[in-house]
């Protein structure tokens, strides 16, 4: 993870960077597939979409469609329970005279918004058993309403599982824009100024029974 802090003297010379060689995904025998998740009888009436693993296809894109909007006590309170006690997601005293004159909505609430608005398409994605990688690429603040749509990435079997199956996907979150009409990357291939998240991970899937 590299996060971005204002310098407390601009003048002090960098160090040199240093970027590990990392894989683009975690391998399917990484995934952290919990041992006891049975999926052989679920019932998609419950979550009340038939779409499973089979349905879906590498390069398909997904419109969350639904906005949630964020209001300052309810991204503070989950911030805490973030256990995040980052004085740019609370001080709003201090933050007022900052860069932004006021709080920034903590990234990873952010994250928690597009999982819970991609439900709406990926409603039997069980669980991330993977973080693949992610940017959060412009800030958000209170009162900005969170859209979302997703791609998927990739598809693979799990060792072993004939009841569960394993999608990569990208979901993109935006504020204050709806995802109709996907957006992403710009003409100089830098994000939009409504894209705030671009994440990339695994989520476990059930299988159709056969």
């Amino acid at each position: 993870r590299w996060v971005m802090v204002p310098k407390r003297n601009p003048e002090a010379p960098a160090p040199e960077p240093v970027v590990p060689d990392l894989p683009d995904a975690i391998t399917c025998d990484e995934l952290a597939v919990p041992f006891r998740l049975d999926t052989a009888s679920y019932d998609t009436h419950r979550s009340g979409s038939p779409h499973v693993w089979e349905d879906y296809e590498v390069g398909e894109r997904i419109d969350h469609v639904d906005g949630m909007t964020i209001e300052e006590a309810e991204h503070m309170l989950a911030t805490r329970l973030y256990q995040n006690t980052a004085r740019v997601h609370f001080n709003q005293h201090v933050e007022r005279e900052g860069r932004f004159g006021r709080r920034i909505v903590y990234g990873g609430h952010i994250i928690s918004l597009a999982r819970a608005i991609s439900y709406n398409g990926l409603a039997n994605a069980l669980g991330v058993a993977a973080i693949n990688g992610g940017r959060h690429t412009n800030p958000t603040f209170a009162g900005d309403t969170i859209y979302a749509w997703s791609e998927i990435l990739d598809k693979r079997l799990l060792p072993d599982r004939e009841d569960l199956g394993a999608l990569r996907i990208r979901t993109v979150a935006t504020k204050d824009l709806p995802c109709s009409n996907w957006p992403y990357l710009d003409a100089d291939g830098k994000y939009e100024p409504s894209v705030v998240l671009d994440f990339d991970y695994t989520a476990l899937m059930p299988r159709r029974s056969t």
